[in-house]
């Protein structure tokens, strides 16, 4: 009898140990969030900027507040947020006038055995202004320019294809670009010979104009 409650015992410690090994403790401890926001306009930090963390819970689209600091002057964050089965975490950097920053962050990309680094960068703003005007205008007239060189594919971009614009013409818009960035476009007086290529390089924070007055 006495050996078989040690054998029972023995048992029992192996079937724990086991379990420990092979996850008693799934569900518990932490993950580290951790990483450098960098200024790509001025190759620093991104001090100053708030980054935010939120989760989701699987099968939901809810983005649900976890925790937010202010970018120090390196630009690093850290978040240490409870080990728990979500879908995935969203890292969401902000600052005035900088182009804002989305990082999907999901639970099986991440390890409570070690930190998490997410390194990040982003742009200032800088915006060019566009004015194209026909001095003496006839219904016949045919205006085209195209974008050769700035931002693309956002929301707030102006459009990379050809554009067109016929009789008269008077008219300004804004392109957002980079900050230090050039912003260019060559343009077309059609069935004439003037054409050519127009460039400013638009200043962070500022606007600079581009003109064609024909």
């Amino acid at each position: 009898m006495e050996r078989l409650r040690s054998l029972l015992s023995l048992l029992l410690t192996i079937l724990c140990l086991s379990y420990m090994l092979l996850g008693c403790e799934k569900g518990t401890g932490e993950f580290r969030i951790i990483g450098t926001v960098t200024d790509n306009t001025f190759s620093q930090g991104l001090q100053g900027a708030t980054a935010t963390l939120y989760k989701v819970p699987i099968g939901t689209s809810d983005e649900l507040f976890v925790k937010s600091v202010v970018l120090s002057s390196n630009g690093t964050y850290e978040f240490v947020v409870p080990r728990e089965k979500m879908e995935r975490y969203i890292l969401k950097v902000n600052k005035a006038l900088y182009f804002p920053i989305e990082k999907d962050i999901y639970y099986s990309a991440l390890s409570i055995k070690e930190p998490n680094t997410f390194n990040l960068s982003t742009n200032a703003m800088a915006w060019a202004k566009i004015h194209f005007k026909n001095l003496n205008p006839i219904p016949t007239d045919h205006f085209r320019y195209i974008k050769q060189e700035g931002l693309a594919a956002c929301a707030s971009c102006c459009p990379s294809t050809t554009q067109d614009f016929y009789g008269p013409l008077d008219t300004t818009f804004y392109c957002l670009n980079n900050g230090n960035t050039t912003y260019s476009l060559f343009y077309w007086e059609m069935n004439t010979s003037n054409n050519g290529q127009k460039s400013t390089f638009t200043t962070a924070f500022d606007t600079t104009l581009i003109e064609v007055i024909y």
